[in-house]
């Protein structure tokens, strides 16, 4: 990696709070400004085709003898000064890009500034087969899809078009817009063991590091420290698949509104490396504990998350159960009210923020 430090000198980035849709909170602890030893950019993972034949040159888009270079991760990082040691490896959920984690749909920073204040190395992934890492070595084919509404049910904003009360999302429609626009497609078949093998090769440039996943990123979290021991610590926020339990004990399917979620089996060697690192995952507000709570107003997207929160709170058991230390975090029995799918991009993401500081520094992963 390029040491922008000893080549150019220091970045000083300034951060001003640039948002015009909701007023943005700021640290009164911290500058306005952030120092930036290194930054840069690089694929990790992924593999090489070649299709049969002989290359002509004469003949330079005819694909015999060729090759792709795809299914790799593509990160940006970013190396604040006085660094702690452990960096955050982000992996966003379905649908979305490394921009999770940038500057909120409302126009405030993101959990990559933030973090960046509290002088953590910051590294953000685009996964194989999505965003900036779009180059797939398998077609698929990406549909124009009209479903903005399904995401705002799922995503639980509310039910359209009514918005939860008191719920932690800006209600001006300009945040809305640019929530929307942060789903992107899958350019190619989703695979958490390509995906999580990419994240392996992240880590040894990254070194030994914390994981931030969202939603579907749990999934290839899990095996990402099942297959690297550089995973120090897992913080998931609402992990949505991929819940890896050992193959003889596994828990019943569970049905939804959305469909049938079932676990993923593992060997008992492998589930055991998932108790040697601390883990804690955090679900949002608006998540019914038992089917059709809300009579006369189901949402299926809140019953797609009911489903899952009542297997994170098995899967925490059983990790807990072989010796681990995992804990699951409802956000409103800690009375923290209104969060979404997206507790790190909402309002309050600040305080969401503090609590992963206070489990970082609890854990000493600070």
């Amino acid at each position: 990696m390029i040491n922008i430090n000893s080549l150019f000198g220091k970045l000083l980035l300034t951060i001003g709070i640039t948002g015009s849709m909701s007023a943005c909170s700021v640290n009164p602890h911290q500058s306005s400004a952030i120092s930036i030893v290194q930054q840069g950019n690089f694929a990790a993972g992924g593999k090489v085709i070649q299709s049969a034949g002989q290359f002509d040159d004469k003949q330079l888009f005819k694909p015999q003898g060729q090759t792709l270079h795809g299914d790799h991760a593509s990160v940006f990082y970013q190396i604040p000064e006085h660094a702690r040691p452990y960096p955050l490896v982000s992996l966003y959920g379905a649908g979305q890009s490394a921009k999770t984690w940038g500057t909120t749909p409302d126009g405030c920073e993101g959990f990559q500034t933030l973090f960046l204040r509290q002088h953590f190395p910051v590294y953000v992934v685009d996964q194989p087969r999505r965003g900036q890492a779009g180059q797939s070595t398998l077609a698929i084919e990406v549909p124009a899809t009209t479903n903005d509404q399904a995401w705002f049910n799922m995503f639980r904003l509310g039910q359209y078009p009514n918005f939860f009360k008191g719920v932690q999302f800006s209600q001006d429609s300009t945040a809305l817009n640019q929530y929307f626009r942060q789903m992107t497609p899958n350019t190619g078949v989703y695979d958490e063991q390509v995906i999580s093998d990419a994240m392996v090769e992240i880590l040894k440039k990254s070194g030994d590091a914390v994981l931030i996943t969202h939603s579907q990123g749990g999934g290839p979290g899990w095996w990402t420290a099942i297959k690297s021991n550089q995973v120090k610590g897992i913080v998931a926020y609402e992990p949505g698949s991929g819940f890896v339990f050992p193959e003889n004990e596994l828990p019943e399917p569970m049905p939804s509104a959305t469909g049938t979620l079932s676990a993923t089996p593992v060997k008992m060697a492998d589930f055991q490396k998932l108790t040697k690192i601390p883990i804690i995952v955090y679900y949002g507000d608006n998540i019914p504990t038992e089917k059709n709570a809300y009579a006369g107003q189901q949402n299926a997207g809140q019953d797609n998350w009911r489903v899952r929160l009542k297997m994170t709170q098995l899967w925490v058991d059983k990790i807990n159960q072989h010796g681990g230390q995992a804990q699951l975090v409802h956000l409103p029995d800690i009375g923290i009210y209104g969060n979404i799918h997206f507790p790190f991009s909402d309002l309050n993401n600040q305080q969401i923020a503090e609590l992963l500081s206070q489990w970082l520094h609890k854990n000493k992963l600070d």
